[in-house]
């Protein structure tokens, strides 16, 4: 009976220490939960002061950290108040824009934002003039004041595009008592007004995003912190994505996974994200660089193979690009492929060009690209195309983000392969930062032609009325060849335990992290 009762007892104790534990896990948070979601990127931060960088990954970071006077709503080609109760131009010119700023914002350090922060902003980011930063998209601002809350900017001629550029990275709005007004900021931190916090910065490895308690604007507030991780490869990331490490993974997953991998299969979320990315081939067109001779850049654009890129490096996971401005956009047209042959004339259409042009071949010259396995893969194949006619040598040469933009900018390479995103969801995004002059692709290209087109398509509220002038714009290019469209694609976002994922990214050049919660 002894034996019987210990046993009682013991089965007795054991259901009540089961009974607690199980009241304890229903009341314990799952602690995964409570940590920071994490997005995987391969994009890279050039700086975190939006008057230093004009890229995919700066301003990525910038449109979670930072405000802007407007913004693009979920899904909205449309620019609506963000940092601005009201905005817009003042008479039919579309010279003078106007904008009330909100009376209840604050940075993240608490102080109050003013229109003279507004102000000191921009005069700031165009005073700086970094080469690799935003200037180049506000070519046509002469001044920009400020009256109470009111910021007026004045152009020099019509831009019916301006409300959009101010939408960007570009228009991000800083603390004017922490930003000095005539260098860059180098301390790794953020004082802005958007809906998140730099909380940690670790350069090329992570950043760390909290929900910022001030933020008042167009956005919803953040739910859950955010971890960003950062990687040199895109096979990192893809090893990253299989052992865990990340939640999300946003640009760039290796095209061979891409092409391979179902979702259905694997039990998760993959989302096609709306995206206008292109990739080009750039030419050095300054005195001295080979490709100054327009009949080289010409005979270049005869033989390049698109269709091998697409199929071989990039397997299939990007479609030939004949057109700067890509397919969904007011004024896509092939005039690439109009003008130069792919086929079994293309070799001798090359060489009659450079013939004509009295140019002696092999034309030797360099090409740059930014490190990684997929550049070096399209690099390697460009090289074996032009090489295969006889009359090109190609040096190339691959250096890490930060060194390659610092390399095209002061003109180290002939040509460099050079992806781009748009700035905003309008046609002017391919026009002005990539053929204008003062352009953001530092080629020194210039043409008075390409900029009185340019000028054309931004006087019409109605963009459909541009379309003449950006197909003009286009033969112009294509009969120049300051630049080579070589393909386009769509984007992917992945995702397993987390909800907003396809709400990322939309085109508009947003990055909506605050769209992002646990599941």
């Amino acid at each position: 009976m002894r034996s019987i009762r210990i046993r009682i007892i013991m089965i007795c104790t054991a259901l009540v220490a089961a009974g607690i534990g199980a009241w304890l896990l229903l009341l314990t948070p799952d602690k995964g939960k409570n940590q920071p979601i994490s997005v995987g990127t391969t994009d890279e931060v050039t700086s975190l002061d939006p008057a230093g960088a004009y890229d995919a990954g700066s301003w990525a970071v910038y449109s979670n950290v930072y405000q802007s006077l407007l913004t693009f709503g979920p899904g909205s080609q449309t620019p609506v108040p963000d940092a601005a109760e009201t905005c817009g131009f003042t008479g039919t010119a579309l010279t003078t824009y106007t904008c009330t700023l909100r009376d209840d914002l604050r940075f993240s350090n608490g102080r109050p934002v003013t229109a003279r922060d507004v102000e000191y902003s921009f005069e700031r980011m165009l005073g700086i003039a970094s080469d690799v930063g935003p200037a180049a998209l506000f070519p046509k601002l002469e001044s920009v004041t400020t009256q109470g809350r009111d910021v007026v900017f004045k152009l020099s001629a019509g831009d019916a595009t301006f409300p959009l550029k101010l939408a960007t990275g570009a228009g991000a709005i800083v603390d004017s008592a922490s930003y000095p007004k005539d260098r860059l900021r180098d301390a790794p931190a953020v004082d802005g007004s958007g809906p998140f916090v730099l909380a940690e910065y670790q350069p090329g490895v992570r950043a760390l995003l909290e929900p910022n308690p001030h933020y008042r604007g167009a956005m919803q507030r953040p739910t859950t912190s955010v971890e960003v991780r950062y990687y040199a490869e895109g096979e990192q990331l893809a090893s990253a994505w299989r052992s865990g490490d990340v939640h999300v993974t946003h640009r760039q997953l290796p095209p061979q996974m891409v092409a391979s991998f179902d979702a259905a299969k694997e039990g998760v979320q993959m989302t096609e994200a709306t995206s206008a990315e292109i990739r080009s081939i750039v030419f050095n067109v300054r005195k001295g660089s080979p490709m100054a001779e327009r009949a080289v850049r010409q005979a270049v654009a005869s033989v390049v193979d698109r269709a091998r890129i697409a199929s071989g490096p990039y397997h299939s996971t990007v479609e030939p690009l004949y057109s700067i401005i890509p397919r969904g956009f007011v004024g896509y047209s092939t005039p690439f492929f109009d003008r130069y042959s792919e086929g079994g004339d293309a070799v001798e259409q090359a060489r009659e060009l450079l013939r004509d042009a009295d140019v002696e071949t092999p034309v030797s010259f360099t090409y740059g690209h930014r490190a990684g396995e997929t550049s070096a893969a399209e690099a390697a194949e460009l090289r074996r195309q032009l090489e295969a006619t006889g009359l090109f040598r190609v040096k190339v040469v691959a250096a890490d983000w930060k060194e390659f933009q610092k390399g095209y900018a002061s003109g180290a390479y002939d040509a460099y392969g050079l992806g781009w995103l748009p700035d905003f969801p309008d046609s002017d995004s391919f026009a002005q930062p990539l053929v204008g002059r003062g352009n953001a692709l530092q080629n020194g290209y210039a043409s008075e032609e390409t900029d009185r087109l340019i000028a054309i398509t931004q006087r019409y509220d109605d963009r459909s009325r541009a379309v003449l002038a950006f197909k003009r714009l286009q033969e112009h290019a294509a009969q120049d060849v300051p630049i080579l469209p070589l393909w386009q694609k769509k984007d992917y976002v992945l995702s397993r335990d987390v909800a907003g994922s396809q709400y990322l990214s939309d085109g508009t050049g947003v990055w909506r992290l605050w769209q992002l919660s646990w599941l």
